[in-house]
């Protein structure tokens, strides 16, 4: 019985982006389709190690590619894990992933404004490989039986916003994509995908890296020009079914004069499903009591859930080039969720779980090594190619700073990974090591500002005094920045060690005056009483220069941002009364003083000093507790002056 589904809605709309795709290299889809039956036959193996019953031949996995010119057809077959009828319903009926609604649009704004660049970045972040056929095929149909299952599913559609599922008993284990293919169109970089020749050269350029067989029968002799490979050679020679046409060579284990950039660049898409090249490769080796060859890269913009807390992280592990596990977060802390690649282990068990590794001190140690060469790259590539780390910190540099939070041995080296804004240039970026080398004589700390954007920090009443006397100033505007800078003592050790000191916690004195000013004690005494409610106390600010107040913190207290964080998160913090500074040069504030010692008894005063709170915290982007309440008594005073 055949059975008539409807996509689910964002499926629906990335099909008919597909169909309607600006994307000129159309050869990619059947680089997606190769790459997701490599991962079936990785997860057939796996699971066949795990579960000793499941009962299946193992000996004998490869990725089969069938032409038939006649029906205008290409089928691509494996015999991996397969699906069972709930998987394809979940898995090409539905795009179940936080972000999708958003991502959709911005892919509809990309191909309306003919933009192929940012359309085959937004197609990249979905990892949407079964999708891409549709982009040279009038119709697909799937077969597909999930190992250890007794009935297998079809699957149809021509991608209009249904698709047909029936039952098929005796499909064979794995899963058999036909694709019906277009008209060849030269115009629009359509290939004719049923020639054998053209099936070869795509593989040779995009998959030769993949560790299983792909075999190509299309039935005869062909010649065919071999593209991409070392030497352009006429070949006339059979094809069948058991000469596989890529090399299977890891590239991690081939020397690095044998791989080219773009050999690199496939094998990046391949495991992280981005269709961009990677921003930098890294290969490392380590040798001695235990081996490992690692593979590794850096993204060059942002993946799609990078932020998302259920994001699937990590990196392919292998051991002695036999494929383990698809994502092992315990090789990559979660700060450094955005790398990619493998790391081929070479004594380790094949049979192995995540609980264990977990616990084996070999991976431990590959762990810790890992990061530190990954942290060693990021560091350098700021001096040997400043735009590729510029471009890094933008898409990246959040989550780096996490770091911060979690990994207290590589602390020091993530401060010297990272860059900052600070008010010494308006646009570039510093390192601490340049921060530090710019203290003025006398300084002995590294002095920072947290805020939600650099405007704002930028005129915050914190910084004036900061800034006259030529003292640089952090700009930290990041959510993790709230957190981090109380968990950071400092930077550097030893005697060079530079701690951390908030402009907006602590007493501190900026004053070049050798005499205090006098007479404000009355006020201030009047003021903490009056203002108790809000404020720990009020006294006298060095701090300042043009505005009249400003709020401050205890030094180690919470910072109101994230302060204000925690609570729409739902826990309970708290009142954290701070201090308020008044600038005793302001007119306002001596006014003040004035008419207090006049008339100490007068509501009006009262209100004057309500209102240089709520102004002092406005100032500083915070929110009033009544903002009804402020601009009736502001308005008030306006109408007298008037």
């Amino acid at each position: 019985m055949t059975e008539t589904i409807e996509f689910q809605a964002e499926a629906r709309q990335l099909l008919q982006l597909m169909i309607h795709s600006i994307y000129s290299d159309k050869d990619v889809f059947l680089r997606e389709l190769i790459s997701n039956a490599s991962d079936a036959l990785d997860k057939l193996r796996m699971e066949s190690y795990r579960d000793k019953d499941l009962g299946v031949d193992t000996t004998d996995l490869h990725v089969e590619l069938r032409t038939d010119a006649a029906a205008r057809t290409l089928t691509i077959t494996d015999n991996g894990i397969g699906m069972s009828r709930d998987d394809v319903v979940n898995l090409i009926g539905t795009i179940a992933r936080s972000g999708t609604a958003e991502t959709l649009s911005k892919l509809r704004e990309a191909q309306a404004s003919g933009s192929e660049e940012a359309t085959a970045e937004l197609i990249g972040q979905f990892g949407i490989g079964f999708y891409s056929s549709f982009m040279v095929a009038d119709r697909v149909e799937m077969t597909t039986r999930r190992a250890g299952t007794d009935g297998g599913v079809h699957w149809e559609s021509a991608g209009e916003g249904t698709y047909e599922l029936s039952e098929v008993a005796d499909a064979p284990q794995g899963t058999s994509i036909t694709v019906h293919l277009k008209a060849e169109d030269a115009e629009d970089n359509l290939h004719d995908y049923a020639d054998p020749s053209v099936v070869r050269r795509i593989v040779k350029r995009y998959s030769d890296f993949i560790t299983w067989p792909i075999l190509l029968d299309p039935s005869g002799v062909t010649d065919t020009v071999v593209e991409g490979a070392e030497e352009d050679t006429e070949e006339s020679a059979p094809d069948t079914s058991n000469e596989p046409i890529n090399s299977r060579k890891a590239l991690w284990a081939r020397p690095r004069s044998e791989v080219s950039d773009e050999e690199y660049a496939e094998f990046y898409r391949h495991v992280s499903h981005d269709w961009q090249e990677p921003l930098e490769t890294m290969r490392f080796t380590g040798e001695g009591t235990f081996e490992y060859q690692a593979l590794l890269f850096l993204p060059a913009h942002a993946p799609m859930d990078l932020y998302y807390r259920d994001a699937k992280r990590g990196v392919q592990l292998y051991v002695k080039r036999v494929f383990v596990m698809e994502d092992c977060e315990v090789l990559v802390p979660e700060y450094l969720r955005f790398v990619k690649g493998v790391v081929d282990a070479q004594d380790l068990s094949l049979n192995v779980s995540r609980e264990i590794l977990q616990q084996d001190r070999q991976i431990q140690l590959i762990r810790k090594r890992l990061v530190k060469r990954v942290l060693q790259t990021i560091t350098a590539l700021r001096g040997e190619n400043a735009e590729k780390y510029e471009t890094f910190w933008r898409e990246c540099g959040r989550a780096l700073k996490e770091g911060l939070l979690s990994d207290q041995d590589n602390t020091q080296a993530i401060l010297e990974a990272s860059s900052f804004a600070s008010t010494h240039d308006p646009e570039r970026l510093t390192t601490l090591a340049d921060y530090v080398a710019r203290m003025p004589e006398g300084q002995e700390s590294i002095y920072y500002v947290t805020g939600e954007n650099r405007a704002a920090v930028e005129n915050s009443p914190h910084i004036e005094a900061f800034r006259a006397k030529g003292y640089e100033v952090l700009l930290l505007t990041d959510q993790v920045d709230e957190v981090w800078v109380g968990m950071v003592p400092s930077y550097g050790s030893g005697e060079d060690a530079k701690p951390f000191a908030s402009i907006a916690q602590g007493d501190v004195d900026l004053s070049d005056d050798a005499e205090k000013p006098e007479g404000f004690d009355d006020l201030l005494t009047w003021m903490t009483t009056t203002l108790a409610d809000d404020v720990s106390e009020v006294r006298l600010s060095t701090r300042l220069t043009t505005s009249p107040a400003c709020l401050v913190g205890e030094v180690g207290g919470l910072p109101p941002q994230l302060e204000q964080m925690m609570r729409s998160m739902g826990q309970e913090i708290p009142v954290q009364k701070r201090a308020l500074e008044l600038n005793p040069k302001h007119p306002l504030v001596e006014n003040l003083r004035t008419a207090h010692a006049a008339k100490p008894d007068d509501a009006g005063i009262a209100e004057t000093a309500s209102l240089l709170h709520d102004m002092a915290l406005l100032a500083e982007g915070g929110e009033l507790k009544e903002p009804s309440a402020f601009v009736g008594k502001l308005a008030q005073r306006l109408a007298a002056t008037l």
